[in-house]
């Protein structure tokens, strides 16, 4: 299976790469086009709409993996090297693996990070040290009470279904 794996990645690899390339979109063009034009030898009729119907279906269904592939292959990378850089500077390595948070944790530490950005210099090294910790009890106070709600939100619905089911029994 690793074999496979290894062989749909390069294939993934070259293909992407490939499809990148300006003279493949010409290509591209050149078909629709040359289709186009052979319509009045064929009537327009429907075995000729049917030709480029399916194939751009059959290639953009294809490309849609391949491209999903070299996609995830190149943020894992991205990744990568953004996690080395963290951990090898002075930058706080609570910044390692946030991609995996949700949108909400996302934006909220967006906006910590901007905040902290706007600090006047003097103020955010003197107090750099404050200023972390307390960012980082905001995050972890928020992250909680996101938490709480979700957790609230779902037990509340479960005994809301809970109790119409009940209601719906016969006695």
């Amino acid at each position: 299976m690793a074999r496979l794996t290894h062989i749909f990645t390069r294939f993934a690899v070259v293909v992407s790469e490939w499809t990148g390339k300006p003279v493949i979109f010409v290509l591209a063009l050149l078909s629709v086009v040359l289709w186009g034009a052979t319509g009045p030898i064929f009537g327009y009729s429907d075995t000729w709409q049917l030709v480029i119907n399916t194939s751009t279906t059959i290639v953009t269904f294809l490309m849609v993996f391949l491209l999903q592939n070299a996609q995830m292959r190149d943020t894992r990378a991205i990744q990568a090297k953004l996690n080395e850089l963290i951990l090898t500077s002075a930058a706080e390595n609570r910044f390692v693996g946030i991609e995996n948070l949700d949108e909400e944790d996302l934006k909220h530490l967006d906006r910590l990070v901007e905040k902290a950005a706007k600090r006047e210099p003097e103020q955010h090294q003197d107090k750099a040290g404050e200023s972390i910790e307390y960012d980082r009890a905001i995050a972890a106070t928020s992250a909680n009470n996101r938490k709480r709600r979700r957790v609230s939100r779902t037990a509340s619905s479960k005994a809301k279904s809970e109790t119409e089911n009940s209601s719906r029994k016969p006695a």
